[in-house]
């Protein structure tokens, strides 16, 4: 082979290493975006996580500011975030469901939400949260997939 087709295929996998990384990246978070203020939507979340009979375990109130104050001990001046926090909750129902069909599936507890504003587009919040890692059985898929349903509806009720 060639010298030029081989850096020629390296750059290419490179590429096609980039996209689906960018892709895998994109795909393993749940994401809905409101028009409603940032003070709104977290309201809506913590509605949201409540009255489907969940509790809230910690929340990251000053997510941004720490990120504000500790960004030059970093060497940073990229402000990143106008507003964020995450809300951390469990469901015992979902995290049993998952855990008894396959205990490895701990690592996707806690299910945790975040809320953020962008400085460039500080009209629109975004209300996000990690997809989960499927299992191999039949029953850990299933119970992965009802997980995530009650996430996403989280996050849907929140950002609407």
């Amino acid at each position: 082979m060639r010298r030029g087709n081989f850096a020629y295929i390296a750059m290419m996998m490179v590429a096609l290493s980039s996209a689906a990384s960018a892709a895998s990246a994109a795909d393993s978070i749940g994401r809905h975006v409101s028009k409603s203020s940032f003070d709104d939507v977290v309201f809506e979340l913590d509605n949201a996580i409540v009255s489907r009979g969940l509790a809230m375990h910690s929340n990251g109130n000053q997510f941004a500011r720490m990120l504000e104050r500790t960004g030059s001990a970093v060497g940073s001046t990229t402000h990143v975030y106008k507003e964020a926090t995450f809300v951390e909750i469990c469901s015992a129902k979902h995290a049993r469901m998952m855990v008894e069909a396959e205990p490895a599936l701990i690592a996707n507890c806690p299910f945790i939400f975040y809320v953020y504003v962008l400085p460039e587009r500080p009209k629109e919040v975004v209300v996000t949260f990690r997809r989960l890692t499927p299992g191999a059985s039949a029953a850990a898929q299933k119970a992965v997939v009802e997980t995530e349903a009650l996430l996403d509806a989280i996050a849907r009720d929140a950002a609407k």
